[in-house]
């Protein structure tokens, strides 16, 4: 193809700013060409920052940026478009006058030609991301540099459109639509997908920089994205290991535990009018199953609860929010079952949701009687609150195929349990009874309703207790973190569990 003159589109932005997710999307355009960075080379040379590969990039690449900016920025080629991305401004604080300018030699046209975008990200996102490569500072993470083009730009009647990052990766669709109306070029559906790994259109400097995270598209799955129980869910963001990411960005390594044996302990959290309910005793259980699991390197109280608060306030959830907060034993050198490959130490998980209260607590829910049975103390002690919840996940789908809101669990003897997910109460002639956590979660509002029981002076009795004790009780409710209190309406399925709808509907009959 013959070359010809070609119109330059500049995307500025700070490191770790989603810039390569950006510029691999309009390389997939047919009218696009695309330069990495072609002004790092200049950039090293003249500020001196110290990389592992600068010798080899100024041996290799040019670093004159005048000449960059002339031949290669603005050179002839042989599309329509040049996108070209450029982590911050290149300038220089002169020692004299502390006056901010240009780095010398690059002409004028670099900010009065062509089009410009200006890629903005939060930089509490910004700063764990960085410092997994290089330790950050401000003059390298360049904040300061993007109001200065900014304004500059706007100076020479060139306003940029600025992109959010977060926008970008909640509706990347909508996001670059709008970005190609914006630069008045067309969009192409190719934007939106590409083939993961490395890439020719990668500077020398990529595998330092990029082996981070990689992703293979913004558009994450071919199927038709489900609705949301709550869907401002979809902008939420997590924390995981030691930052906070978005939702399609809460992963953890196929490496970790949590994936190779659901190794890992949990808990479920509730945030009442700006306060974690019961924050302490949750905290102190997960600290218990995580030294009863002999977990290693585990953080601090104090590092798990700056993660809990920071995550909450970035989130704006300070009432009837639940967070599932999970500590895994971390990451292994290998693939395998021995905790001895986990040398990485633990990983943290804080997962917020705007979640009301699971059931109808208003109303009651159904119940019926699992065949499986508990998980006994002789296997696996229910006071290690871990993540491997198979036991609870088999009674969980009889209570799904009997259309019921949850299935009561029995031991191995026949006395009711818990319920697949919650504690479990029952009132009998002004008597309050629990079956004893035997075989159950003690669980946090379990401890809490016990106590209120006593508080009141009523009779609480913690016991063994049958199956029909159930059936004739005067109330029956239970209780959980997720539920809070939920009163039983119906457990006639308690009788016959395993029978089918009709011969349900004849007996009640």
């Amino acid at each position: 193809m013959a070359e010809q003159e070609i119109e330059v589109i500049h995307s500025w932005s700070a490191p770790r700013s989603l810039s390569t997710s950006l510029m691999y999307s309009f390389a997939q355009r047919d009218n696009m060409e695309v330069l990495d960075e072609p002004l790092y080379p200049a950039f090293l040379r003249v500020t001196g920052f110290d990389r592992p590969y600068r010798e080899e990039i100024l041996s290799k690449i040019e670093s004159d940026g005048n000449k960059v900016v002339n031949e290669v920025i603005f050179g002839p080629g042989g599309k329509k478009y040049r996108y070209c991305k450029v982590i911050y401004y290149i300038i220089r604080e002169d020692a004299h006058h502390m006056a901010k300018q240009r780095l010398p030699g690059l002409p004028d046209d670099l900010m009065k030609k062509g089009k410009h975008i200006l890629l903005i990200r939060n930089p509490l996102d910004i700063l764990p991301s960085f410092d997994k490569v290089v330790p950050p500072s401000f003059k390298e993470l360049g904040l300061a540099d993007l109001v200065t083009i900014y304004s500059e730009l706007c100076e020479l009647g060139k306003s940029p459109v600025i992109v959010d990052a977060a926008d970008l990766q909640q509706d990347p669709e909508a996001t670059l639509r709008s970005l190609c109306e914006d630069l008045d070029i067309p969009f192409q559906a190719t934007m939106l997908r590409w083939e993961a790994g490395p890439k020719p259109i990668d500077g020398l400097w990529a595998k330092w920089w990029r082996n981070v995270r990689k992703t293979s598209s913004l558009l994450k799955s071919p199927l038709p994205e489900p609705d949301l129980p709550v869907p401002a869910n979809k902008n939420l963001l997590a924390w995981v290991g030691d930052e906070i990411v978005p939702r399609d960005d809460a992963k953890v390594s196929v490496f970790d535990s949590i994936v190779q044996g659901g190794d890992g302990v949990w808990e479920g959290l509730r945030v009442y009018n700006g306060k974690v309910f019961k924050l302490e005793e949750h905290l102190d259980r997960l600290f218990d199953s995580a030294k009863a699991l002999a977990f290693n390197n585990i953080p601090t109280r104090e590092e798990v609860k700056q993660a809990i608060f920071r995550t909450l306030i970035r989130n704006g959830m300070l009432d009837n929010a639940h967070i599932r907060l999970t500590l895994t034993r971390g990451k292994k050198v290998t693939s395998g079952m021995s905790p001895a490959f986990n040398l990485y130490g633990c990983t943290l998980i804080v997962l917020p949701e705007w979640k009301p209260p699971v059931y109808d607590n208003t109303h009651g829910v159904n119940l019926v009687t699992a065949t499986t049975r508990r998980n006994s103390p002789n296997n696996l002690d229910s006071k290690i609150h871990h993540n491997n919840l198979l036991n609870n996940i088999l009674a969980k789908i009889e209570g799904n195929n009997a259309n019921t809101a949850d299935a009561i669990m029995l031991d191995k003897d026949g006395y009711v349990s818990e319920t697949n997910a919650t504690n479990i109460f029952l009132v009998k002639k002004g008597r309050v009874l629990t079956p004893h956590a035997d075989y159950c979660l003690p669980g946090i509002t379990r401890a809490t309703v016990m106590e209120l029981v006593v508080k009141e002076n009523l009779v609480l009795e913690e016991r063994r207790i049958s199956l029909s004790e159930f059936h004739t009780a005067d109330e029956v409710w239970t209780t959980g973190t997720m539920g809070e209190i939920t009163p039983a309406s119906s457990l006639l399925e308690l009788l016959f569990p395993f029978c089918t709808e009709t011969a349900k509907e004849d007996y009640l009959l």
